[in-house]
């Protein structure tokens, strides 16, 4: 399909596509930060094993990405996507209907599993989009990762509403209302992944043609260590704010600006996405993600809470944006399906360190403002990483 009509066609896809990062980054994994406090009143949880919970959802990733690193071509992305987002409801749902310890391990881990192959087969899908348009190519890629914003803010308009109408016990209930908008997500999302122009390359072809790794250390590096950074902001922040005596309303203000700050980030960073084909706007993001994080601490009151969030929001996941426009501009397009499920695997193995290692030393020091202060370290040392990280020599659009 040609013209208007079939660029707005395009725009509904890549929207529809974009309910993947809401199930499986703004519910499933980020939806955790708005919960945890509530289970570890309710559940009398360390810190550390409130840790484990979100480190469960993050192996569960780094196995999702590994097998989607196999499944790609065997079954296709639209499939694994379609898969990925049934089995990322279903755990949602199910971390509802038990207080078991264990159990919530078990679904953490296979909401995960779930979620990597929605993240990566959604980008590369949304990659295809607008080939011979660098601008719009750009803010659909962003956009796309920005949909983690609209899950980011409906969990904050959402979660705390029930915990503060029916107490910390009514947690449960939480994880039922994010998994039924997750069942509700299915349809359109489903019915975008049918639509999306992508031909996946043959087993041989994917095998044949690997990415020159070697020339992409830097931003993997940077990528690692914005992982482990970031996710400790998104796991404790929350639990950091109740511990300094905020309310639920101060809480769901600060969630709201930081889902408000991921759906707008697209339009920010669009220029800076489309105009550079290094590690540039990985540094960029990993920087202002650095500097979201140490606003909190740095200013300890509600405004500083609401600035951090905004810088925050408008910055971490511009990150996932940056690297998959990266591959796109440096890698023949048989290449983006395996450049992307590569970062998303060292990104998962970076979350599995964050949360256990911000627990464990929570439980330690007594609080977890050294926790968030290290993480922001470790995202500038990822910004200083991912500069290093330069164009490819002989770059392809595919």
């Amino acid at each position: 399909m040609n013209g208007r009509a079939g660029n707005a066609r395009t725009w509904f896809v890549v929207l529809g596509l974009s309910l993947g990062p809401a199930v499986g980054n703004g519910f499933a994994r980020f939806g955790y930060g708005l919960v945890l406090p509530a289970m570890r009143s309710n559940l009398a949880w360390t810190y550390a094993q409130a840790g484990w919970i979100n480190t469960a959802n993050a192996l569960g990733y780094l196995i999702g990405a590994l097998a989607t690193l196999r499944l790609m071509t065997l079954i296709g992305p639209a499939r694994l996507f379609q898969w990925g987002m049934a089995l990322t409801a279903v755990s949602l749902c199910a971390s509802g209907m038990t207080n078991d310890f264990l159990a919530l391990l078990f679904w953490r881990l296979t909401a995960g599993i779930g979620g990597a192959p929605v993240f990566i087969t959604g980008g590369v899908m949304v990659a295809a989009a607008f080939k011979s348009d660098a601008s719009k190519n750009a803010l659909a890629v962003a956009l796309y990762f920005g949909g983690a914003g609209f899950g980011i803010l409906l969990s904050a308009v959402v979660v705390p509403s029930i915990l503060g109408r029916f107490g910390a016990p009514a947690w449960p209930l939480t994880w039922w209302a994010l998994g039924l908008a997750s069942f509700a997500a299915l349809l359109p999302s489903w019915w975008s992944s049918r639509q999306a122009d992508f031909d996946a390359p043959s087993t041989g072809a994917f095998i044949a043609t690997q990415p020159p790794w070697g020339k992409l250390i830097p931003s993997l590096v940077g990528y690692l260590l914005f992982a482990t950074g970031y996710i400790v902001y998104m796991t404790f922040m929350v639990a950091w704010m109740k511990e300094n005596g905020a309310t639920g309303l101060a809480i769901a203000a600060t969630w709201a600006v930081l889902g408000f700050g991921v759906m707008l980030s697209p339009f920010l960073w669009r220029p800076l996405l489309a105009s550079h084909a290094s590690g540039f706007p990985l540094a960029s993001a990993c920087v202002a993600t650095g500097v979201g994080g140490i606003l909190p601490l740095l200013i300890p009151n509600l405004s500083g809470q609401i600035l951090s969030a905004a810088v925050f929001g408008l910055s971490f996941f511009i990150a996932p944006a940056a690297v998959t426009t990266f591959s796109k501009k440096n890698l023949p397009q048989v290449q983006w399906g395996m450049a992307v499920a590569m970062y998303t695997t060292v990104f998962a193995v970076g979350q599995t360190l964050g949360p256990v290692g911000a627990g464990w030393l929570a439980d330690a020091v007594g609080n977890l403002s050294w926790g968030l202060t290290i993480a922001a370290a470790i995202l500038f040392a990822s910004g200083l990483s991912a500069a290093f990280q330069p164009a490819l020599s002989n770059p392809s659009t595919g």
